[in-house]
Parts: C-alpha cells; sequence; structure tokens
C-alpha cells in the first residue's frame, strides 16, 4: 500500500474541512423600506472579524430622481427604527456601490468598530441613507436586534 495516497486523501479532506468552518459568525438583517423608499427591499449580512463588524449589503432600489450609480452612506445607530438614536458609528469611508447583474439592485461593503456580540447586545439599528446630493433621505432601516442566523 502506498503511503501517499491515504496521506494524500487525509490532506485534501482536512483542507475541505478548513474551508467549510470558520470561526467568522454570520447573520443576516433584512431592513425596512422607509416612507422615502417605498416598494424596495434590502439585507444586510453581518459578519463578525476580531474587534469589528462587516456588512454586506444588497438593496433593491433607491428613490427615483437619486443619482446613478448611487452613493449610499450607513450608520448604525443607537436606538431602534421607531425611537432612533443618534448614530454610535458612521460607515462612509468610502460611499460607492456596485450594480447586482441581473437584479437590478445594487451591492456595497461597509466594517465597523465594533464587536459583533457587542453590536448585538446593545439597542442599534442600521440605517441606510443617500447622498447629500440626492436629500439624505433615510431609505433604509433594520434593528440588530432582528438579525437571524
Amino acid at each position: 500500500m502506498k503511503l501517499s495516497t491515504p496521506l494524500s486523501a487525509l490532506m485534501i479532506t482536512a483542507s475541505l474541512f478548513g474551508c467549510t468552518h470558520s470561526s467568522h459568525q454570520s447573520m443576516n438583517l433584512a431592513l425596512a423600506a422607509t416612507q422615502r423608499n417605498p416598494g424596495h427591499t434590502a439585507t444586510t449580512t453581518l459578519t463578525s472579524v476580531g474587534n469589528q463588524t462587516n456588512f454586506d449589503f444588497y438593496i433593491t432600489g433607491v428613490p427615483s430622481g437619486t443619482i446613478l450609480p448611487p452613493r449610499i452612506y450607513t450608520f448604525i445607530n443607537k436606538g431602534s427604527c421607531q425611537q432612533p438614536g443618534p448614530a454610535a458609528f458612521a460607515m462612509n469611508d468610502k460611499v460607492n456601490t456596485e450594480p447586482n447583474a441581473g437584479t437590478g439592485g445594487w451591492t456595497f461593503y461597509r466594517s465597523a468598530p465594533i464587536k459583533m456580540p457587542d453590536l448585538l447586545s446593545g439597542k442599534y439599528s442600521i440605517v441606510v441613507r443617500t447622498s447629500p446630493e440626492d436629500g439624505s433621505a433615510d431609505i433604509f432601516c433594520g434593528d440588530v436586534a432582528h438579525a437571524t442566523r
């Protein structure tokens, strides 16, 4: 029996397990459209990465008249969507979006310097807003407490 065959099988199995097993916890959060953006939907995936939380957003649309591609501002606010508080984190070091091929929507990525367990334990909401050139309108909001695995 060749030693290299079982060793190769073990190496492949170990590498596959390593690719499918991640220490990064992820959760999904649906964002509700505001009255300024009716009929559109949005989601974000929160991923814990060390001392920060990463956000992958997908939105289906923006208010008519918005300059395209939309420049989107995102915030983590204290409080809920129904009782908003001040911004705890502004995630606006970049505001560009990418068109999502085939869906007509837009994707973008942001991160905040807060551990996901801290974000989940506090009362926070995620706010998506148009650029100042487009009126700084809040177009989506979601309470972090409603995030699901």
